[in-house]
């Protein structure tokens, strides 16, 4: 009886690809599966070394006699192209060359760019620090404890378990008020833009919550900016001062978008006049605040301002991720809505779009509830604070008349510069191998410079370096700092 592909495959594990056979070609099949064997070396598909499946399971995959194939090897065996040996199968002869390159198609290396020898941007933990052991635990035993229906089709709001796990933790260390059911799982802060600007509920939805203009702090990251304005929506930058946003300039908007923990880039929190006065904004206009936890776990200097989310949880759409406290990498963030936009929500994110991994969302409850995260994240808040720390004083000793803004929070410091000089450090940062960005990076196209409170400056990450290569990259930034 023949076997299956299937039964050969997992009884044997290799699995060999080739070329349709022209087995009415000249010299039948032998012929044809040692031209196609040949074929596979001499292009590369077959490297040195690679093992070939046994007669009974290739001859079974390609419906031919077991002498066909071994009568092939043999041949190919004689030539030189395979070797045989009692024990080790039948392998790709080391000395089998693929095509040389001249006798290839030529294809054109794309360029790349060499990289910088310091990395100061903003925005990227420290990937040395994942926490891979604890972690590890947490999605064993998350998957070990699944049931069956984790690997099928899910619900479009996240698993239950992550979202009562996030339920407790936010309440616990954010003062968020919130249940399961008002939670939904997406891949990151700039997903849940798209979901919610992008689709459904953009340009008058039911809900008609994001129909309208949408106020934004005139500093912000331009990438938020860049997908609101390709779902067609139209930002109006508000000013910032020491004070955070000047909510008093809200109008007729119907939503605002805010880093109120720790504005981002500047640094600064909103002050607690302007966090209960754009609340009272929001529900005189029937409005909605969202609320970009930016670094909202991470303050240095006291302990965190809670959530503005708090205030109003009927007025506020609360977006976060582990991209800073974890990793990127990860592709994890939440939204915490009004009731009423939910469904809508739900609706946009549809019964089978591209979720977030359904294991991870189950490593991270379980990384949540045993108490890893609140570890991880209080070892992350010591470091970036000696980072930062170490920062403040290389500064002092260098370069005295260079000074750090906003408050001791994040992943990255605000160093303000003399009027005119931000351009220029730019450009000796690029020419010293320092990867770094000016604040106008950020600004918004229509900010106008009579509203800012801002001025010149550069945005340093601290994160990003390795332990050990955190002193260099300080010299450097250093040597391009402008001088008094």
């Amino acid at each position: 009886m023949v076997e299956s592909w299937v039964n050969s495959a997992e009884r044997i594990g290799v699995d060999l690809h080739l070329e349709r056979l022209e087995l009415s070609g000249p010299g039948g099949r032998r012929a044809a599966l040692i031209r196609a064997l040949r074929e596979a070396v001499r292009d590369g598909r077959l490297a040195a070394g690679t093992r070939l499946p046994p007669y009974r399971s290739l001859a079974a995959d390609l419906s031919v006699a077991r002498n066909t194939v071994a009568d092939a090897y043999a041949e190919l065996v004689a030539e030189g192209w395979l070797t045989a040996r009692q024990g080790s199968g039948t392998r790709v002869a080391e000395r089998a060359e693929p095509l040389r390159p001249a006798d290839r198609v030529p294809v054109k290396a794309p360029l790349r760019a060499r990289g910088p020898l310091h990395d100061l941007r903003q925005g990227t933990p420290d990937a040395s620090a994942f926490p891979r052991a604890a972690w590890l635990a947490s999605y064993r035993r998350a998957l070990q404890q699944a049931p069956n229906e984790v690997f099928g089709p899910g619900d479009p709001a996240g698993r239950r378990e992550l979202r009562e796990a996030l339920t407790e933790y936010l309440a616990r260390v954010r003062g968020v008020r919130t249940e399961p059911e008002r939670i939904v799982i997406c891949s990151g802060v700039a997903h849940a833009l798209r979901l919610l600007f992008g689709q459904g509920l953009a340009g008058g939805g039911t809900s008609g919550v994001l129909s309208g203009p949408l106020a934004v702090e005139a500093y912000g990251l331009g990438f938020h900016r860049e997908l609101l304005t390709a779902a067609g929506v139209r930002t109006r930058p508000l000013p910032l001062d020491e004070e955070g946003a000047c909510v008093e300039r809200l109008g007729r908007e119907r939503a605002v978008l805010l880093t109120p923990a720790h504005q981002f880039p500047t640094g600064g929190p909103l002050h607690a006049s302007r966090r209960t006065a754009v609340i009272d904004w929001a529900r005189a206009r029937g409005a909605v605040v969202l609320e970009d936890d930016y670094d909202g776990e991470f303050r240095y200097d006291r302990k965190p301002v809670g959530a503005v989310q708090g205030l109003d949880p009927e007025r506020v759409i609360y977006l976060g991720s582990v991209s800073k406290s974890l990793s990127p990498a990860l592709r994890l963030g939440w939204m915490v809505l009004p009731e009423r936009y939910v469904g809508g929500v739900l609706a946009a994110k549809g019964e089978r779009e591209a979720w977030a991994s359904v294991p991870d969302q189950l490593g991270l409850a379980d990384f949540l509830v045993s108490g890893a995260y609140d570890r991880h994240v209080r070892r992350m808040r010591q470091r970036y604070r000696g980072r930062r720390d170490r920062l403040v004083g290389v500064l002092a000793a260098q370069a005295p008349h260079i000074e750090v803004t906003g408050v001791a929070a994040g992943l990255h410091a605000v160093l303000r510069l003399p009027p005119g000089t931000e351009r220029s450090a730019v450009k000796a940062a690029v020419w010293h191998g320092v990867a770094l960005d000016g604040l106008a990076e950020f600004r918004h196209p229509q900010a106008r410079e009579a509203d800012m409170a801002v001025g010149d400056g550069l945005v340093v990450g601290y994160a990003t370096p390795s332990e050990h290569a955190y002193g260099a990259a300080l010299e450097a930034l250093c040597a391009v700092l402008p001088p008094r």
